[in-house]
């Protein structure tokens, strides 16, 4: 086996700046719609190629198996269906709280796909690398769509849209969510009526029907909101615990962090238009 030096690919978090609840399909999935934001908060995914075929995470969270592992099983994903002798060596660098609707894991596993597509001169498109993540999760195609979109389906028919530069405050309230509790939730309503589109070209944030089943249930979740409340009108982003304000400006932003950052662990961020590896395909 032979390996090169290692590469470093971002894997940038998002934020839902609004979603909806339409209704679930006869497979449990849930019909959506949502406004993706990226934010320059990353996770960083180390990449080395190896020429013996063998995919091999260095670093594994702890209490999961490395083959359960999204950037493990996206690059095998890439591999099997391309056909490639290549493999790799990978690392990540978590920055982004897993368990938090900021979509980590998901953002590492597209920019795996996106980074190795490259690396190991896979040749496919956009839209073959997005159903590929697909498959590996819901949230998957909006990071290899690369842009801030308006999601329909169940997150993955997408609409760009061109959001005005905002910064935000994110906080992390001291509890883990599952997703899978909330979408089962009997306090979930699931028959939100579809948006207008162009209302959502303002991307003004008009609430998350996720949000007071979280709060009902974590009431840790609604505290944090309670302490942004005192500065705007702030969000949970997909199904928590993670809570957002948006600013207009990096000093507002900043000033209202010093505050808040007091109380609760959490990070100040841009909005993006496009993902660090939008160019890769």
């Amino acid at each position: 086996m032979s390996q090169t030096a290692y590469q470093s690919f971002a894997a940038p978090a998002k934020l839902n700046l609004m979603l909806k609840v339409l209704g679930r399909r006869a497979d449990g999935y849930h019909l959506l719609e949502t406004v993706f934001r990226l934010i320059d908060f990353s996770d960083t995914i180390d990449i080395a190629l190896r020429t013996d075929g063998v995919i091999e995470l260095e670093n594994p969270i702890p209490g999961v198996l490395p083959e359960q592992d999204l950037t493990v099983r996206a690059a095998r994903l890439l591999q099997t269906t391309t056909h490639c002798s290549l493999g790799a060596n990978l690392r990540v660098q978590k920055r982004i709280p897993m368990g938090g609707g900021l979509g980590g894991g998901s953002s590492d596993a597209a920019t795996v796909l996106l980074a190795l597509n490259r690396l190991w001169a896979c040749g496919l498109s956009r839209e073959q690398l997005m159903a590929l993540g697909l498959s590996l999760g819901a949230d998957v195609p909006v990071f290899v769509f690369g842009r801030n979109a308006f999601a329909t389906g169940i997150g993955e028919k997408l609409t760009p849209l061109r959001l005005p530069e905002r910064w935000y405050v994110v906080l992390r309230p001291p509890v883990h969510v599952p997703t899978a509790e909330i979408f089962s939730s009997p306090l979930l309503t699931r028959d939100s009526s579809p948006c207008i589109m162009p209302i959502l070209e303002t991307a003004q944030q008009i609430g998350n029907d996720l949000q007071s089943v979280v709060c009902k249930l974590y009431p840790a979740v609604n505290q944090a909101l309670d302490e942004l409340k005192k500065f705007g009108s702030p969000l949970m982003t997909g199904s928590g615990s993670c809570v957002f304000l948006e600013c207009g400006s990096a000093d507002e932003a900043n000033k209202i962090y010093q505050v808040v950052s007091k109380k609760y662990d959490g990070f100040l961020a841009k909005g993006l238009q496009c993902h660090p590896l939008y160019d890769a395909v």
